[in-house]
């Protein structure tokens, strides 16, 4: 018998509607009362495979699921004899063992209390691609984009391709039948498996295929079970193409050819552990074109979807305005879907062509067949692939966007990828919208509409005993409704802990013994994935938002606005999608690029942080080492408060930690050096000399290594030098030029007053060549960015009051400041109102603080620059990425004649303080030699390199040897009267 992985000790078949909130310990299917004992034991018996320290073990507690199941051991394997050895020692340890690629799973999945072996990190090659036979083989944990684009080079491609196709593994596809929109011409990944390579729970080997599983008793096994069940697997499975709940047992019928690969595609893991694969892969059209077409709402749009598709659509996919009303009430976002064409409902229509003409022509003789049978009809054609790609974001991301309702409010997965045959998708939408009414639910919906398959998240108040007791009733009502309509509780990513439970609704009591029966051949003692499928957890059983979960209390520093002042609300806005593991582009994470390590992912700090708040793993709440270790990675680059669907801030989040976690207690040196850097370098400048005997003795080698030492410094990184004169110093010393101009204040930040003054110079030059009478703060002011940034909080925010003291006159007399580097700009804007919500000069502030180039570009003056016609590599800073805009930049920067190769890759990886630090050295590294450095190292004698942060130019003189150059210095070098306009700055080399 597979023992369950309910929570609370609850034996299948008990009552329904109790609400399972485990601690998160082995429970049942453990089989060990020791967790840690355990790990020590396999850590011990596979050293560098496994990870037993609590701060990997909570990363790895969920997936994109609202399940979760904290494990004994993560396994990393590097091989199937790893892989095979992991078994060995599960099965001597009584654990249950849990496969995992990209954690994407939103059924529940990839989670377990015994080990969870991740296969993304090392099991990761594509073994060969075979244009000619149109195969490739793969290993489980490569990444679906790495493999389109390996088969791309052929014009092939893997035809299944779900939203999470940046970072979803083939071995987590084939584990849960995955699907996506261009399923309805390519098929779903069943369609697309030729054969399997498989370890089984006792360590044997097979190699699955058409015709057999690689053991001729298993065969027999096999033959005997479908023989006895021809009935039911010929009237209840593969009826139509979005079926995937239970075991593909339609696949063995002798009319299909008894092809075992393609019955163990969608068992989760509950059979067999993929080694490896063969795929199928298929030709993509040399050009698409994409045709949205607009329907007054989401059931008109819903019943057309099936004659799309007819016109042989490679994408017929849905969305409904809900969808849109949510994205556009996120910041920075009320313009989003502007090109979308007028309706309450959406079908996305992708089409292709040989010929770019061709292409075009058949999505408007698309639209043009749609809307004679719906005159309607509004459409949109789109050829060009930077706006097609735009348009297919708000799609794809709708697994993100749809987790908070445009008010705010939280909406889970559980009912999230029910389907139906497509004709009958409009009544069920219908049925659904008032099931959802009659339990007071809202939900967005939106899917793949061409086969009929529906994703939707819903409010349930899961926190509450009540609600979950709704989340269980909905559930089984719902099961309920879409059997009514000859539908499947499972449209795509299998059936995991959310559904396993309702299959006994969907299918008789035959194939539910069959597929036992099936999973006994193969893992006869119940050791894979327990709980899913067969022997079901029950689906409201350890509910990871469920009662309970917020145990620590308190009161944030920052104001959380768009979380209502909670901090756990603001953790909890991690859903899971795991959009911060993709490695190839955006410029999310740039620590998990670097390290591929889920713990230093964004969603990995969130589920630690959550851990904590819970407080029955990680028990010492504040003072944990390990969400103290789990964060030390995280370069508050920002990246995910815009790049993640859901804008989890991670740099705020930890800001908030290190303020409590040191709080009455002594910090690490750099935290004194680095984040007290503003005070260092004002008693450096008010000493006459100081500033040259420093940077004199710091060039000693001796001296400079004693000096890191006693700083906290990284022994590898150089030491940043003190300018000779301040800004503050030269501004003061020189003539005012411009006495009648508007005035502007100029931002004197610690960086350019004290660091690096040639930026604020020109600045000041450049501004009053524009007309402008500039002004720079009378007293001291500062930001509070270091402090910020180390979660020194309470210094920050005396510094921000003092700042508002002195800037007050220029505030009420609505004067602009003006902030040269982006990451105190930042600060200004953002960080202030969140850190002083009550000060209302915190949002005057905020309201007054621009950019140099919002200020030049916004100009309606003289233009007295010349052009400079050159190619540079820009650098934006990712404080300016995420939180600003570049545009303003490259609309300056194409009036000058510079053409600017924007670094795609993110932060530099210094990143203030962060690259000073010991420790960080190599991920600082692997973060500039991502694109940075060799872009720099590659750059032409004449090309310009541009960086407007500190940190940026810092990290590419002390990384390359070039110069970086701000853009007020490039202005300032295409002024007419500037004595050295004749020589155009290049990178110093």
């Amino acid at each position: 018998m597979v023992v369950s992985s309910g929570a609370g000790g609850r034996e299948p078949g008990e009552p329904a509607g109790r609400s399972g909130t485990s601690s998160g310990g082995t429970g049942r299917a453990g089989g060990t009362g020791d967790p840690e004992a355990a790990g020590r034991r396999l850590a011990a018996a596979l050293p560098g495979v496994f990870r037993t320290d609590l701060t990997a073990r909570t990363a790895y507690s969920s997936d994109a699921s609202i399940y979760r199941r904290v494990p004994v051991a993560v396994a990393e394997a590097r091989s199937a004899a790893d892989m095979a050895r992991v078994l060995e020692l599960a099965a001597a340890e009584g654990l249950p063992v849990t496969t995992r690629g990209g954690g994407t799973s939103i059924a529940g999945n990839s989670i377990g209390p015994g080990i969870v072996i991740d296969t993304s990190r090392h099991l990761d090659r594509i073994l060969s691609v075979d244009p000619e036979a149109r195969t490739a083989v793969v290993q489980p944990g490569v990444v679906l984009d790495d493999l389109r684009a390996a088969a791309g080079r052929y014009g092939l491609s893997f035809g299944p391709d779900p939203s999470s196709h940046s970072r979803c593994t083939l071995g987590g596809m084939i584990g849960n039948n995955a699907c996506g929109s261009h399923s309805v011409a390519w098929g779903i990944t069943s369609a697309n498996v030729e054969s399997l390579r498989l370890l089984l729970p006792d360590g044997r080997e097979l190699h699955a295929a058409k015709g057999t599983s690689g053991d001729a008793g298993i065969d027999a096994e096999l033959t005997r079970l479908r023989d006895a069940q021809l009935g039911p697997l010929r009237t209840e499975l593969g009826r139509f193409s979005r079926q995937v709940a239970g075991y593909g047992l339609h696949h063995l019928l002798p009319e299909n050819g008894f092809d075992v690969a393609k019955a163990l595609v969608g068992s989760e893991g509950t059979c067999a552990l993929v080694t490896e694969a063969t795929v199928r892969l298929v030709p993509v059209p040399r050009f698409r074109a994409l045709a949205v077409l607009g329907f007054p709402d989401v059931y008109t749009a819903a019943e057309l979807a099936p004659f799309a598709a007819r016109t042989g659509a490679l994408t017929v996919e849905g969305m409904a305005s809900d969808l849109l009303t949510a994205l556009r009430a996120q910041p920075g976002r009320a313009n989003a879907g502007a090109d979308l064409p007028a309706g309450g409902g959406w079908l996305y229509c992708e089409v292709g062509g040989e010929t770019k003409a061709e292409a075009e022509e058949a999505a408007h003789g698309l639209v043009e067949v749609v809307r004679g049978r719906f005159a309607a009809t509004t459409a949109v054609v789109v050829d060009d692939p930077v706006r097609m790609r735009a348009l297919w974001w708000i799609r794809e991301a709708g697994s993100g966007i749809v987790t908070r309702l445009p008010d705010g409010g939280e909406a889970w997965p559980g009912w999230e990828d029910s389907a139906v045959p497509p004709e009958r998708l409009g009544d069920y939408l219908r049925g659904l919208y008032a099931l959802m009414r009659g339990h007071g639910l809202r939900g967005v919906p939106y899917g793949h509409f061409g086969e009929g398959c529906l994703h939707l998240r819903l409010d349930f108040a899961l926190d509450d005993p009540r609600g979950v007791a709704v989340y269980r009733e909905f559930m089984e009502a719902a099961a309920e409704l879409v059997v009514s309509f000859g539908g499947t509780v499972s449209g795509e990513h299998g059936d995991g802990r959310a559904r396993s439970e309702l299959l006994g609704t969907m299918y008789s009591p035959e194939l539910l013994r069959a597929f036992g029966a099936f999973k006994a051949v193969f893992d006869p003692d119940g050791r894979l994935n327990p709980g899913v499928i067969v022997d079901p957890a029950p689906t409201d059983a350890d509910l990871r938002p469920g009662p309970g979960r917020d145990r620590l209390a308190l009161t944030p520093v920052h104001a959380l606005t768009r979380d209502k002042g909670s901090f756990t609300a603001a953790v909890h806005r991690c859903v899971g999608v795991g959009a911060c593991r993709n490695l190839e582009t955006g410029a999310m994470c740039p620590s998990f690029k670097a390290t591929r390590d889920e713990v230093h992912s964004t969603r990995g700090r969130a589920r630690v942080l959550a851990e904590m708040l819970r407080g029955e793993t990680i028990r010492d709440g504040w003072r944990s080492t390990e969400v103290r270790d789990a964060l030390d990675l995280c370069l508050s680059c920002k990246a995910c408060a815009s790049d993640c669907p859901v804008n989890v801030d991670m740099a705020t989040y930890k800001a908030e930690f290190l303020h409590r976690h040191y709080a009455n207690r002594l910090r690490p040196l750099a935290h004194y050096s680095m984040g007290w850097l503003p005070l260092w370098s004002r008693l450096v400048a008010g000493v006459p000399g100081a500033a040259r005997s420093a940077n004199a003795a710091l060039r000693r080698r001796p001296v400079a290594a004693l000096a890191k030492r006693l700083a906290g410094v990284e022994p590898r990184r150089e030491m940043i030098r003190f300018a000779d004169e301040t800004l503050r110093g030269w501004f003061g010393g020189r003539p005012e030029r411009r006495p009648g101009g508007r005035k502007v204040v100029l931002w004197p930040d610690t960086f350019t007053n004290f660091h690096d003054p040639a930026a604020g110079k020109a600045a000041v030059e450049v501004l009053e060549a524009l007309g402008y009478r500039v002004l720079i703060p009378p007293g001291r002011v500062c930001c509070g960015l270091t402090w910020h940034s180390t979660g020194q909080l309470r210094v920050t925010r005396r510094v921000l009051r003092r700042t508002l003291d002195v800037l007050r006159p220029a505030l009420e007399a609505g004067l602009p400041i003006v902030g040269l580097e982006p990451s105190c700009t930042v600060m200004l804007r953002d960080e202030a109102p969140e850190l002083l919500p009550d000060d209302p000069r915190a949002k005057l502030l905020a309201a007054r603080t621009v950019t140099l180039a919002e200020l030049v570009v916004s100009h309606e003056g003289d233009w007295p620059f010349r052009r400079l016609d050159a190619e540079a590599v820009a650098q934006v800073h990712c404080h300016q990425e995420a939180k600003g805009s570049y545009d303003p930049d490259r609309a300056v920067l194409e009036r000058l004649g510079v053409t600017p190769d924007v670094i795609g890759a993110g932060c530099c990886g210094l990143a203030g303080n962060f690259g000073f630090e010991p420790g960080h050295w190599d991920v600082s590294q692997a973060c500039a030699e991502r694109e940075l450095y060799p872009k720099v190292r590659a750059a032409g004698q004449d090309d310009l390199v541009l960086a407007d942060g500190f940190s940026c130019r810092t990290q590419i003189a002390q990384g390359t040897g070039g110069r970086a150059l701000h853009l007020a210095e490039v202005l300032r070098s295409a002024l007419p009267r500037d004595p050295e306009a004749a020589q155009r700055p290049t990178a110093a080399r």
